[in-house]
């Protein structure tokens, strides 16, 4: 069994060390009630709004202040906007006290309605599972996970738990679409689907007129909802996790060894062929 906490908080828009700085405050905090891992939302370290701080404050991902976060003794999945080189990112560093980070960058970017982040950071060119102190992991940044290959190409890498840090607001889009919701069942279904963890740390705060709704969330690979995360509102949010719950739902219902891979390879590598996006 192994602890995970959501530190649900509201980044200071552009503010790297204040983030920095409260982030700290939230691992020591996780640490005094034993946590084993902390999770922060999308951009923690940065804040989201697009294009409203002029000054280019990304960091490496081998930045000393990054590791820093480690000290207190809990592993950490934090965000940021990681220095590229030539492009920018957004990005998620796994953080374990004396080793490399494991790095997400942002596969699918949002370029719709008031999000346009394609104009403001390169996407990611890979998705690795990769192996931690708490088991086989994998993270999707937000609109990552409204992409339904990618968790059930994390899982066919292993994963046992997916780490989903998120900038989600409401208020934007047609009517239709309540985010709130979208988001409750979405996670419930790759829960189900890909019988894992799911993780999902959202922020809150509010910036250019996006309001973020936290709601953070641990579900278990039956579906079942562990620990809900306030609505609007900062939180600590701690559950207990069985990691290896995830291996034996597979084993009593067999869905994703039944990947049938080069079946799916010959279908994609058709689709492409035939003008499909690559």
């Amino acid at each position: 069994m192994v602890r995970i906490a959501l530190a649900q908080m509201d980044p200071v828009l552009g503010e790297v060390d204040a983030n920095l700085a409260h982030a700290h405050e939230q691992v020591r905090a996780a640490a005094s009630r034993g946590a084993d891992l902390v999770v922060f939302p999308e951009l923690a370290l940065h804040g989201y709004a697009l294009g409203q701080v002029a000054e280019d404050r990304s960091l490496r991902a081998d930045d000393e202040r990054l590791s820093a976060l480690t000290e207190a003794g809990p592993e950490v999945l934090v965000g940021f906007h990681e220095d590229g080189g030539v492009r920018r990112y957004n990005s998620a560093a796994y953080l374990s006290p004396n080793r490399a980070p494991q790095v997400h960058r942002k596969l699918y970017l949002p370029n719709y309605l008031v999000w346009e982040e394609r104009k403001h950071a390169s996407p990611g060119q890979s998705l690795r599972a990769f192996d931690t102190r708490i088991g086989r992991v994998a993270t999707l940044i937000c609109n990552d996970a409204w992409q339904p290959v990618l968790p059930w190409l994390a899982v066919q890498d292993g994963a046992e738990v997916l780490l989903i840090p998120t900038a989600s607001a409401s208020g934007f889009g047609p009517e239709s679409l309540d985010t709130i919701e979208y988001w409750q069942q979405l996670l419930r279904f790759i829960a189900r689907m890909q019988q894992c963890w799911v993780i999902f740390c959202n922020r809150i705060g509010t910036e250019a007129g996006a309001r973020f709704w936290g709601g953070s969330r641990v579900i278990g690979p039956d579906g079942h909802e562990v620990v809900e995360g306030p609505l609007w509102e900062p939180g600590l949010v701690l559950a207990d996790v069985d990691v290896p719950a995830a291996r034996r739902r597979r084993q009593e219902v067999p869905l994703v060894a039944e990947a049938r891979l080069a079946l799916i390879q010959r279908e994609v590598t058709r689709l492409i062929n035939q003008g499909g996006d690559t």
